[in-house]
């Protein structure tokens, strides 16, 4: 039933969630530096979502968006005067919402983020198109800060390109003690936290548990055959955290820890769930999360930048349930501290 939904759905799904990934560049630092060209985020058209008026909520959730754009020859960040861009960006924003909104305000900018065709680039091509991205989310997470925080805990996520522009802000703008109180955790799934880029930002630290707070929650996806990917290249080593036993070693989770893969669509409606579809472990020489119990050719990578077994694009998919169940538990350990 699953393998059947998935190639039904393939060719959405390939343009719905991210197509991928994102590039080391240098880290941006000074949160109160305000960049010439950046979007203005006092007009509503410019936020996906922007839940300024929803009651009884526990945290905001602040949500980056992972790639929906391609590029073109003349183009190499996405337009926000382009609607049908627009309509996949919000689209994939909702496969992943109903994973943060249960008890949180949700506010999800438009950012021109950088299209597929810049990781075609040589890096030091890369870094101008990724600075206008990176403008757009500071500014957007600036805005939100000076008008809508008032003092309440945050939970930061995204995925793919969005998990890069959350380890961005968490490097930049949470610097600052008083914001870096209010981090419940950063859900940066989809993209690499490195030993050095935690040396070299002190402020930063990786989940060891299921429960603690002020930490950054990652893990990428992949067959045990994989060796090598775009998120962890060969000879790189990540720091990641098991979603299913919330173990950061090489512990086997068996697949009936699974609460549920959930596979949605663009309205973040769940068209099919499986509970103890995978188990998964950290693999120690990569630091990847190794998903165990499925064929690659049963989820395919959906674009050829990836070999079959790199599942990137089934990140939130596979944990859905435990990721939603994670994202409250610590809301309320953070609260009741």
């Amino acid at each position: 039933m699953v393998r059947d939904y998935l190639h039904t759905a393939k060719t959405k799904r390939i343009v719905c969630i991210s197509l991928i990934f994102v590039l080391i560049c240098a880290v941006i630092t000074g949160c109160d530096t305000k960049a010439k060209d950046v979007t203005d985020y006092s007009a509503a058209s410019n936020w996906a979502y922007f839940e300024d008026e929803k009651t009884d909520t526990k945290a905001d959730v602040f949500f980056i968006c992972p790639t929906v754009y391609f590029g073109n020859e003349d183009s190499f960040n996405m337009s926000l005067t382009d609607e049908e861009t627009k309509a996949n960006f919000l689209g994939a924003v909702n496969m992943e919402k109903g994973i943060y909104d249960a008890e949180s305000r949700f506010f999800a900018p438009y950012y021109r983020q950088i299209g597929l065709n810049v990781y075609e680039m040589n890096p030091d091509q890369q870094t101008a198109y990724i600075d206008i991205a990176y403008a757009d989310v500071k500014a957007a997470f600036e805005y939100y800060m000076e008008n809508e925080n008032d003092g309440r805990p945050i939970v930061l996520a995204g995925f793919s390109q969005g998990a890069d522009m959350c380890i961005r802000l968490l490097k930049d703008c949470f610097k600052d003690e008083n914001t870096n109180k209010l981090l419940i955790a950063c859900y940066a799934i989809g993209w690499r936290i490195t030993d050095q880029e935690l040396k070299d930002n002190p402020h930063l630290k990786c989940a060891s548990g299921e429960s603690d707070t002020g930490v950054i929650i990652s893990f990428n996806s992949e067959a045990e055959t994989i060796t090598d990917s775009l998120m962890i290249p060969s000879g790189t080593k990540t720091n990641a955290i098991n979603p299913l036993n919330w173990k950061t070693d090489g512990t086997i989770a068996e697949k009936s820890l699974n609460k549920g893969a959930c596979f949605t669509n663009y309205d973040g409606d769940i068209v099919n769930e499986v509970a103890g579809l995978t188990g998964a472990y950290i693999d120690s020489t990569r630091g990847a999360l190794k998903v165990t119990d499925i064929n690659p050719e049963d989820y395919p990578a959906g674009l050829d930048i990836f070999e079959d077994g790199i599942y990137h694009l089934y990140d939130y998919q596979f944990f859905y349930r435990n990721l939603q169940e994670n994202v409250a538990l610590r809301i309320d350990a953070y609260l009741s501290k």
